[in-house]
């Protein structure tokens, strides 16, 4: 186990200039062959006059399906957020107190990429590693499995089988940081590069951030999508955020600012009236989607909430429609054992095949070398003045908010 020496704290103030310097550790890079299996990282060794305790630490999990996953736990006094960078930099679960971000999943390991087939189940399979809090869906497709269109290596327009959500949540970063801030107020962040390119296909870069300081029930997720090939590249990402028990329950509301909601298909449909609302576990439930097109201020921020009135309890998303235009809500409240869950997921598309969304003009392209950001802030909210102030958010921005007009705004139900 490799850890900081506590000599390296002690002497810290006699070295006033380097104290000043953040703390960096590369603990994962291919370029290096580094990967340390068990690390970890204090505030009693690098930042002393903090006053909120904290830690940083990675281990590798062994057996089963779960072997040689490697995890990282950030602790910040008040929460604790459960990063898994062999898939794909995934959020596993974040807990503060007894409010979890978080759902029971019929997949209980934490599952190596390896013993995943994307391709099984008429493209199904990625189903088999789903169970994070937080997933990210694309890079060069998300949404259903099924047929689309792409230009090969003779350069002829062929036709490929698209797997449901892409790849990029099944490749293990090959490079992943810690990096602190010694100075107030003592960010902590975790970094990662994951890459999804291959020869005549796409060479997409994934960098992503963790931000979270010291005592406080927020954290913010900064992405970086950037084309690293010479040609012009689609690209598409979802952020599949997903709540269940004991957050999600019957009773339990999600509220979005939003100019309309559109149902996926015609069982959705059927749930129209009370889409926003959910039930307790039913067993032989079907799920329902719901595509929504946000409001957001005059920045274009706008946030998604996920509210238990009945504890007192709520948990929420915010981010900007310039970079994630569209949203989809995924309500899944089948009985617990088949997966009571919910997901609140900002998008550059809806999670049509590719095909239809190209068609309805929501695919985005990076030009050679360009890069696009995409920036999302989490917040657990507890106790019923934060829950209200949370609501509060929300009546404002569905009476004042405005939207982006473009082509590409209108929702289109699945084909």
């Amino acid at each position: 186990m490799r850890t900081l020496p506590l000599a390296f704290a002690l002497c810290l103030s006699s070295h006033v200039a380097f104290a000043q310097e953040p703390f960096h550790e590369t603990l994962t890079s291919t370029a290096e062959s580094v990967n340390d299996e068990i690390w970890s990282a204090d505030s009693r060794q690098v930042t002393p006059n903090c006053e909120h305790d904290w830690s940083i630490t990675k281990e590798t999990l062994r057996g089963g399906r779960q072997e040689g996953v490697d995890i990282i736990t950030v602790d910040n006094g008040v929460m604790q957020i459960v990063l898994c960078p062999t898939r794909g930099m995934g959020i596993l679960k974040v807990t503060s107190g007894d409010l979890q971000l978080k759902w029971d999943s019929p997949v209980k390991e934490v599952v190596n990429p390896q013993f995943v087939n994307l391709a099984s189940r008429g493209g199904l399979g990625w189903l088999e590693g789903f169970n994070e809090f937080l997933c990210r869906c694309g890079l060069e497709n998300n949404g259903h499995p099924g047929t689309d269109k792409f230009i090969n290596n003779v350069g002829d327009e062929a036709e490929m089988e698209l797997t449901l959500h892409g790849k990029i949540a099944n490749i293990p970063a090959s490079k992943v940081e810690v990096v602190v801030d010694r100075k107030p107020p003592f960010a902590l962040r975790v970094k990662g590069q994951v890459y999804e390119s291959f020869l005549f296909g796409p060479k997409l870069q994934l960098q992503t951030e963790l931000v979270v300081l010291p005592g406080e029930n927020t954290f913010q997720l900064n992405d970086t999508i950037t084309n690293k090939g010479a040609q012009e590249q689609e690209f598409q990402l979802l952020y599949h955020a997903n709540f269940g028990s004991p957050l999600l329950a019957a009773g339990a509301e999600v509220l979005v600012p939003t100019h309309n909601v559109t149902p996926f298909n015609d069982h959705a449909a059927a749930g129209m009236k009370n889409w926003s609302k959910y039930e307790g576990p039913t067993a032989g439930f079907v799920e329902q989607v719901y595509l929504l097109k946000p409001k957001a201020d005059h920045n274009g921020h706008t946030m998604a909430l996920l509210v238990n009135r009945a504890t007192a309890q709520a948990a929420s998303i915010g981010w900007s429609i310039k970079q994630l235009p569209y949203l989809t809500v995924w309500k899944n409240t089948g009985a617990a054992a088949d997966g009571y869950v919910t997901g609140i997921e900002p998008g550059t598309n809806y999670p049509n095949n590719r095909s239809v969304e190209r068609e309805a003009g929501r695919v985005p392209k990076l030009a050679p070398g360009e890069s696009r950001e995409m920036t999302l802030t989490f917040g657990l909210h507890s106790g019923g003045n934060a829950v209200e102030a949370a609501i509060n958010q929300i009546t404002v921005l569905q009476m004042s908010g405005q939207g982006i007009d473009s082509p590409n705004s209108t929702t289109t139900p699945r084909q």
